[in-house]
This record gives structure tokens, C-alpha cells and sequence, in this order.
């Protein structure tokens, strides 16, 4: 790694030399009451998530034996600057806004924010005032979506200035297959990969108690494979310990309805298998048809090439934002499941290697994969602000998982709006997205009147004196943004938008629009000519009621418009609520 750049001006807290390197150039703690203490990682969320960001290269990187492979970060060649705010109590808002001046005043290009809280208004949401003081000075925010899905309107860290990181599956699992003694086999994850497991068929019983403490008795589950079903109260990991304290020879764990088809590869006690909300009730179904139901678990290692990837988490947080419904969020989602990177102790006391990873999961670890991509972008096009980048990842993102269809989320059927946002992020496109929507720090002000928050308010946020009275204010969807999010009544809404020209200097771009269902959408131009790049071109877009195909009963109704020229695809995605 070269030196930091000229113009960082962090510290680093280590007290000992070796903490930080050309790599890690800051690490400061901001928590509350620990002053003089240095910023270690004892829980190791914070270094599996820096290195998501920007690890180096390692090889032989592997959990457990599974995984292997070179490890690295989306941006390995990017310097890494750490700031500690959560305690184990959580993370104070004086800490977070603390660490933002600090990070801001030390010179940072990206933040990356795997933090968050449900929604509340931005002025007292302290990760919306901070991530506002870092875009005045052209720093990105990516932030986490949270994990609060698939509940609808769970979405958080949804203001219009910070890319917000909904969390998708990868195409590797590593894979633990149930099969049962009907000749069925399902496919089930497990990151405990034991080679000494016999191949042969056991006893299987299913414990209707959710395997949690003092509901398994010995006599039942002695010497069988146990299933148990997931209640999101009970860790899937203490349900196998008390499955192996009462003899269980190994455990099968099926997901909720809620969680659907998204498992998770743990670290097991037991041999073990987590298997989808249908294979478990396939399984249940068999040990309901027959009076000696057996099975056997095959444990197959990693498996690269799920065609069905990207698929949303059950977990990751959805629209429509309550704090701002105006602006369509997540934003984007990126890979969050399973995720191999640093972490700061070995995952057992036998380990024999000086490299400890971990897999996690959540959007804390989609959020700093975006953070990456954005970092390669800024080093690319460093002359873009940070909406410019936001757009550029947005109106290039994926639509279709790796077979060509509609990507799923963990209902196995198409994803949402609300569930994707934009998509799944392309970083390759998004490096050359041809247009851009470009937005301005002050640009939020009369968005923020229009959102109705009083001059006090406004004021918290932009951090200067602001008198709504004297701005032209807004509605949210008149913001320049990459996407759509509107409400429709029975009379027409009309919205403009600004796009940049960062492509070709002389290039034609035809709109072509996918309309909500129940919907009609009308642009015009419906042709935009360019003569030189950073050309601006402005177009209207009018949505009204389509007077026959309105849909009866459905409260939303999803589509796109896109730009094509010869080159370049720019795509907005559109969500109307009908009212």
C-alpha cells in the first residue's frame, strides 16, 4: 500500500506502534465513557465490515475449510479509516455525529455506515444530520437499510443524501443436503462440515417445541435427527445445543414462512442442516406419511453457480419510507448473505491459522460492499458529487438474477420495488452509466420545507439558518432523483428531472417506458441530444390514472422508464401508490 494521501490529517489511537499501517491509516474511538481507551474490535463486526469495504488481497483465505479462495475487498486498493461508536448498549447519537465531524474533518472520500435505526424524522435521526455535513463536503454515504424485513415500511436511513443498502444472497452456499428415507432430498446450509459423519439413515422426529430449552426430552430425540422449526426467539445454534445435550446424532432447522427461502451457513454444534420454510413442510409431510420416518444429512462443502442469485433477505428491510415516502428506498441492494471477511479471533481455540475470517450476515455487510464500489467510482470520476455516484450505481443496477428472470426474494417470487429499489448493483456499469441526475447540497432545502419540518428543523439538518417562508418549496418527488416514488389521486402529477450527459460527447438517448399497471406514463421529449459532455437536458414526466386497467384492491403498482442510446442504458425505477 502507498502512504495516505496529502490531505489526511486522521489519527490513530493504538497505544502501541503497529496499530495502524499504510492500510488502516486512522482508527479513533468516539464511544461514550472510554476516552483514553483504544478502538479494539472485540466483537468483530467492525473488521468484517472494513474489509468488505477494502481489504487487501489474502489467499488461502476460508472459514472453517469452507470458502477458500483469495479474499479481498470491493476496493482493495483504497486506505481504510476506523471510527468506533457502538458500545454493547448500542450507539449514542452524540458519539455517531462526534465520529462524522471527525471523519469528515480528517479528509475521508466514503463513509461507510453499517448502523441504523428504524425510521424517524432526519432532523433527530443523527446518521441523516451527519451524512447531510458529509455531502456538503463531497463525501458519499452509504448506509445500511436494516434488518427489519420483510415487514413493509421498515426501511431506515432513508434520507435522499445517503444510498441506502438493501442486502441480496450470493451465488455459493455451503451446502449440507437432507435426505430423506421417501428418496427426497433437499438442499440446506452449514458452515460445521464434519468429515467424520456416517452417510447412513437415522431416526427422524420432529420437535413441535421449537428446540428451545427444557422442551426436548431425552427419550424422544436419543440417537435420531431432530427437526426443529425457527421462531426467531431461540438462535438457531442454541436450539442444536439443546438438541445434542438430549442425544440428538444431528439436527434439521426449517425456516418460519416469514423467513422463506433464505439460509443461513452457521457454525453448528451438531451435525446440521438449515433448510427453507417449503423443504420443511415437505419433510413434516413425510414424517406425517409413514411410521418410521428416517434421514441422513450429506455435507458437500461449497457450491459456486446458484442460478437463482440474487435473491432478497428475508431480512432486509423494505419500503415505502415512512420518514420520506416521496423518495423511493432502499435505494439498491448488494450481496449480504454468507460473506467471508475479516474477523478478529479465531472462530474456535483449535484453529491452526493466523488468518481468522467469519461469515455474516445482514445488510451491515451489503452496506460496505456498496461503500467499495463507490470508492472505485470516486477514484475513477473523481470530479462527481456524491448524488452523481448515487445515480450512476442506481440507474445501472440488475433486474435479473443469473438465470435471465426477475430476481426472487424469500417467497420465491419477483421482488418488489419496496424489496430492491433500483436492483442489484452492477459495479462495472456503474462506472460508465452515460447520464447521470445530479443533485446539489442546498438542493435538499426545499425539499426538506416541502416535507413540512419547520425552519428549526431545517435548520438541525443544513446546520445554517434556513426560512422556508423564502424557499420555493418542493414535493419529495421533485427532487432530482434517480428514481420515482409518488402518490396518485384521481387528478395528474407532473415532475421534472435533470440529466447530466457523462458519456459520449455527441450522443441521442430515447426514453422507453414500462408503465405501473393501472398507470399512464408520458415523457416528454421522448428524445434527448447531446452535443458535449456535461450537457444538461431536462425532461417532464406526467402520471395519471389509466382510464381503463385500473387495478381494483392493490394499494401499488410498479414500473420504469429507462434512457437508451447506442451505448448506455439509464433506468429509474417507479412506484405509485394509488390514493
Amino acid at each position: 500500500m502507498p502512504p495516505p494521501p496529502a490531505k489526511w490529517t486522521g489519527l490513530c489511537e493504538f497505544n502501541k506502534s503497529g496499530g495502524c499501517s499504510n492500510k488502516v491509516i486512522g482508527a479513533r474511538n468516539f464511544e461514550s465513557g472510554s476516552k483514553g481507551m483504544p478502538p479494539f474490535d472485540e466483537g468483530g463486526h467492525g473488521s468484517h465490515t472494513a474489509s468488505i469495504a477494502a481489504g487487501n488481497f489474502v489467499k488461502h483465505a476460508n472459514v472453517l475449510g469452507n470458502a477458500k479462495g483469495t479474499a479481498a475487498g470491493v476496493a482493495p486498493g483504497a486506505h481504510l479509516a476506523i471510527y468506533k461508536i457502538c458500545t454493547d448498549e448500542g450507539c449514542a447519537g452524540a458519539d455517531i455525529l462526534a465520529a462524522f465531524d471527525a471523519a469528515i474533518a480528517d479528509g475521508v472520500d466514503v463513509l461507510s455506515v453499517s448502523v441504523g435505526q428504524k425510521s424517524t424524522p432526519f432532523y433527530d435521526d443523527a446518521i441523516a444530520v451527519g451524512a447531510f455535513a458529509a455531502i456538503r463536503k463531497g463525501i458519499l454515504v452509504s448506509c445500511s437499510a436494516g434488518n427489519y424485513g420483510p415487514t413493509s415500511a421498515s426501511v431506515g436511513n432513508a434520507a435522499p443524501w445517503i444510498l441506502t443498502v438493501g442486502a441480496s444472497t450470493i451465488d455459493r452456499s455451503i451446502r449440507a443436503s437432507v435426505k430423506l428415507g421417501n428418496g427426497e432430498k433437499f438442499d440446506g446450509e452449514s458452515l460445521f462440515q464434519p468429515s467424520d459423519y456416517p452417510p447412513e439413515f437415522f431416526p427422524l422426529v420432529y420437535s413441535p417445541y421449537f428446540c428451545s430449552a427444557g422442551t426436548v426430552n431425552v427419550a424422544d430425540v436419543e440417537g435420531k435427527v431432530v427437526l426443529c422449526d425457527s421462531d426467531g426467539k431461540t438462535s438457531i445454534t442454541d436450539k442444536g445445543r439443546v438438541v445434542k445435550q438430549a442425544g440428538g446424532v444431528a439436527m434439521i432447522v426449517a425456516n418460519s414462512d416469514l423467513a422463506g427461502s433464505t439460509t443461513i451457513a452457521l457454525e453448528h454444534v451438531l451435525p446440521a442442516s438449515h433448510v427453507s420454510y417449503s423443504a420443511g413442510l415437505s419433510i413434516k409431510a413425510y414424517i406425517s406419511s409413514t411410521s418410521h420416518p428416517t434421514a441422513s444429512i450429506a455435507f458437500e462443502g461449497t457450491i459456486i453457480g446458484e442460478p437463482s442469485a440474487p435473491e432478497v433477505i428475508f431480512f432486509s428491510a423494505r419500503g415505502p419510507s415512512l420518514a420520506t415516502p416521496g423518495i423511493l428506498k432502499p435505494d439498491i441492494i448488494g450481496p449480504g448473505m454468507n460473506i467471508l471477511a475479516a474477523w478478529p479471533t479465531p472462530l474456535h481455540n483449535n484453529s491452526p491459522s493466523k488468518l481468522t475470517f467469519n461469515l455474516l450476515s445482514g445488510t451491515s455487510m451489503s452496506c460496505p460492499h456498496l461503500s467499495g464500489v463507490a470508492a472505485l467510482i470516486k477514484s475513477s470520476h473523481p470530479d462527481w458529487s456524491p448524488a452523481a455516484i448515487k445515480s450512476a450505481i442506481m440507474t445501472t443496477a440488475d433486474i435479473l438474477n443469473l438465470k435471465d428472470s426477475p430476481i426472487l426474494d424469500q417467497t420465491e417470487h419477483p421482488a418488489s420495488i419496496f424489496a430492491i429499489g433500483a436492483g442489484h448493483v452492477n459495479p462495472l456499469r456503474a462506472n460508465d452509466p452515460g447520464l447521470i441526475y445530479d443533485i446539489q447540497p442546498d438542493d435538499y432545502i426545499p425539499y426538506l420545507c416541502g416535507l413540512g419540518y419547520n425552519d428549526t428543523q431545517v435548520g438541525l439538518i443544513t446546520l445554517r439558518t434556513v426560512r422556508c417562508s423564502e424557499e420555493s418549496s418542493i414535493p419529495e418527488a421533485q427532487l432530482n432523483y434517480p428514481s420515482f416514488s409518488i402518490a396518485l389521486r384521481s387528478k395528474a402529477r407532473r415532475f421534472q428531472r435533470t440529466v447530466t450527459n457523462v458519456g459520449k460527447p455527441t450522443s441521442s438517448y430515447t426514453v422507453h417506458i414500462a408503465a405501473p399497471p393501472g398507470v399512464d406514463v408520458t415523457v416528454k421529449p421522448h428524445k434527448l441530444h447531446f452535443t458535449k459532455r456535461n450537457q444538461k437536458k431536462t425532461y417532464t414526466v406526467t402520471f395519471k390514472r389509466s382510464s381503463s386497467g385500473v387495478i381494483t384492491g392493490e394499494q401499488y403498482a410498479q414500473g420504469f422508464l429507462k434512457w437508451v442510446s447506442a451505448t448506455h442504458s439509464a433506468r429509474s425505477p417507479i412506484a405509485v401508490k394509488f390514493e
